[in-house]
């Protein structure tokens, strides 16, 4: 909430007007310092696309990270639940900022963020430093039972990531409750997926310190009074936004 009263969604949705988002934006970055920076967001599309920028681009890029080592760019993601994960490279002076949806987590975005920051910049994993920001948390984000084998065929320590380790292929018992027939039972039971245990967990995998590592614990979904999340007030969901760039002096903001 801003003022009390007025909402600062900064994404253009439909229910909010263009010079309204736009005049959200110019106060978000006044209150950075960060009014001189050229906002860089991205058309994001739940996937493991990253795009480094030289420059800023006449329109937002199709993708779900972007990275960069020029001055003046403020690199963009927006969430409404997702994890939103910012890397800064303090030697090289290059940041990122990541979309992980369950999609992008799935995908390994984050830890192909570190390899691409590699490739582009010289970065190495240990020098890293990353923050991931305010996202729906474990107590609130409800999926549907197979994601549990989705996962687990991509990651050693997938169980960790859930409140009920089971596999998605366990018979439904509610269907012999209810005495319902083939194909109209309820579906089984769905599991809680903690996605920032799940990224931190691909940043380690990356080369990361432990204690290079920021989460926060603050769950979108729970703090509506804080955040916009899309689970919890769908279509008039707001968009949140993270940042990072580098200053044209010494250090990365």
């Amino acid at each position: 909430m801003l003022d009390g009263e007025k909402l600062l969604n900064l994404g253009f949705m439909e229910w909010d007007t263009p010079a309204n988002v736009a005049a959200n934006r110019q106060q978000f970055q006044s209150a950075l310092g960060a009014i001189d920076f050229t906002l860089t967001p991205l058309k994001q599309i739940h996937s493991a696309l990253l795009r480094p920028f030289a420059a800023t681009p006449p329109q937002p890029c199709k993708g779900d990270a972007s990275s960069t080592h020029t001055p003046g760019l403020l690199l963009a993601v927006q969430t409404a639940d997702c994890v939103p994960i910012l890397l800064v490279d303090p030697r090289k002076r290059a940041v990122a900022a990541i979309h992980a949806g369950w999609k992008g987590t799935l995908a390994r975005i984050g830890q192909k963020a570190v390899g691409r920051m590699h490739y582009e910049y010289g970065s190495k994993p240990p020098d890293l430093l990353a923050a991931i920001g305010p996202s729906v948390g474990p107590c609130c984000y409800e999926v549907a039972a197979d994601f549990v084998s989705k996962f687990t065929a991509q990651f050693a320590d997938a169980a960790d990531y859930f409140d009920e380790p089971r596999s998605g292929e366990e018979p439904n018992p509610l269907q012999w409750l209810n005495m319902m027939p083939p194909g109209h039972q309820p579906p089984p039971k769905g599991v809680h997926l903690d996605l920032r245990k799940a990224n931190r967990s691909q940043l380690l995998a990356a080369g990361l310190r432990p204690e290079n590592i920021f989460v926060s614990e603050l769950c979108t979904a729970c703090r509506t009074d804080l955040f916009f999340s899309y689970r919890r007030e769908g279509a008039l969901s707001g968009r949140l936004m993270s940042v990072i760039g580098v200053r044209k002096s010494s250090t990365a903001r």
